[in-house]
């Protein structure tokens, strides 16, 4: 418990002789966990509504209006069995035509100009475990000769199948390339972070040389000596991270109330236990960049 006491009595003693070393690493530091934190935050908001925009993404697959019942529920049935189905269900031609006039309530000229015609077709409506999965199932469903032949257009199955190709695919894109360049956003920061530690840490260990050279005349171990600048780099980290926190709980309790204010369609709701987890995830990857930056430092410039 004495070492400790020495290491944080030194630490701050360190701290204050390169104040404004020791000031420019806790701000860059406080800055990248805050990107990182406020990424973090805004990736758990993202997943939510990607979430709720995959969760959408159905397979409807039209059928012909002679279409023999008992052929239908066969393939009801091979479809239900299909790796990543969830539900499988039926849209006869009266249920489309209300379901599509229940949306077009508010041009209803529209419904009007069909003259009591149904001009909408049947179909089997596929729900889905995996949303990724949709354009394998959808291939799998074409290639099944029994819907084939109650498919809308037999000629060319696949023109009977939708599941808005081209937005899910760049939705899917879309998801990957943050995930991407979330993942190199964090990496660069860490690195930045890592460099002004290592920095402060330097100059720490040039400031204090000739008492480093006499702790090593009288004896001193090297994890004594190394103790101070390891509690300096990880209080650097620590007052950073702490910083970012305050910021990002004024943040949650001040600016997102607005945000959700201003924009109503989108749901910006996240766990309380999220916000835990990256506020004591922050809090650890501030301490070990710490440490780690001290490490580097000393390994480079403490020769002991």
């Amino acid at each position: 418990m004495s070492s400790i006491g020495y290491f944080f009595k030194e630490s701050l003693q360190g701290f204050a002789r390169n104040l404004s070393t020791a000031l420019g690493s806790i701000i860059t530091i406080f800055l990248s966990l805050l990107i990182i934190g406020v990424f973090f935050v805004a990736g758990s908001m993202l997943n939510n509504l990607m979430k709720s925009v995959e969760s959408e993404v159905t397979i409807t697959a039209y059928v012909a209006d002679d279409a023999p019942e008992e052929d239908i529920q066969s393939v009801m049935s091979t479809i239900s069995q299909m790796p990543d189905v969830a539900e499988v269900s039926f849209t006869t031609k009266e249920q489309a035509l209300e379901n599509f006039s229940n949306s077009m309530t508010s041009n209803p000229e529209i419904i009007e100009q069909l003259d009591g015609t149904n001009p909408l077709p049947a179909s089997i409506d596929v729900e889905l475990t995996d949303p990724q999965a949709v354009q394998s199932v959808a291939s799998s469903i074409e290639s099944d000769q029994a819907y084939v032949k109650i498919s809308e257009d037999p000629e060319n199955a696949g023109d009977s199948i939708k599941y808005g190709q081209g937005t899910v695919e760049r939705l899917f894109q879309l998801t990957n390339y943050v995930r991407y360049i979330g993942i190199a956003l964090i990496v660069l920061l860490i690195f930045i972070a890592l460099v002004f530690i290592n920095n402060t840490i330097r100059l720490a260990i040039l400031a204090r040389r000739k008492e480093i050279a006499i702790m090593r005349l009288v004896g001193a171990s090297n994890g004594f000596i190394r103790g101070p600048f390891l509690m300096e780099g990880a209080l650097h980290a620590l007052i950073g991270s702490v910083l970012a926190i305050i910021v990002i709980q004024l943040l949650r309790t001040f600016a997102l109330p607005q945000l959700e204010n201003a924009i109503r369609f989108l749901d910006f709701t996240v766990p309380d236990m999220t916000y835990v987890m990256i506020y004591v995830g922050l809090a650890v990857a501030g301490v070990i960049i710490g440490l780690i930056g001290s490490a580097i430092a000393m390994r480079r410039y403490l020769k002991v």
